[in-house]
């Protein structure tokens, strides 16, 4: 049975002939983890608006606790205070589910500041997504501290 990193691998080398054959628009599975990846680092860069652009307006964060604006107010106080943030995914997994797809990862999130130190560490997040015009949004987003 291929391990997730070999199925991770795969899925970037068919993204790259993809690229290199001229096809003009990607898998929508790939263009979630592109999103994702952006936003990672985007996270790295404490950069409030690129990590909210994927977002919908309506985005629900961990069943009604944060929402998108919640998301980058916080960014927004990190960026000002000088912190730095690093944020490590894990495999990406996505799956469609009807009409919209659903992204399952981990992430290690580090900061060498202090307005995160009760939040970092190990997250199982679960992501929901649905097509907006041409681009895939984030409507929904749990996570669970792992460690």
């Amino acid at each position: 049975m291929p391990t997730m990193k070999y199925l991770y691998r795969l899925s970037f080398i068919a993204l790259l002939i993809l690229t290199a054959t001229g096809c003009h628009r990607a898998p929508d599975e790939v263009l979630i983890r592109q999103a994702i990846d952006q936003v990672a680092k985007a996270t790295q860069q404490v950069d409030a608006s690129a990590v909210v652009e994927p977002l919908t307006d309506d985005f629900d964060g961990n069943r009604g606790t944060t929402t998108r604006q919640d998301i980058g107010n916080l960014l927004r106080a990190a960026k000002f205070r000088g912190e730095t943030l690093h944020a490590v995914l894990g495999p990406v997994d996505v799956q469609p589910r009807g009409e919209r797809y659903v992204a399952s990862f981990t992430v290690t999130l580090t900061s060498g500041g202090k307005l995160f130190p009760s939040q970092l560490g190990v997250y199982k997040v679960e992501t929901a997504w649905r097509r907006e015009g041409h681009d895939w949004r984030c409507y929904s987003a749990t996570w669970t501290q792992q460690l």
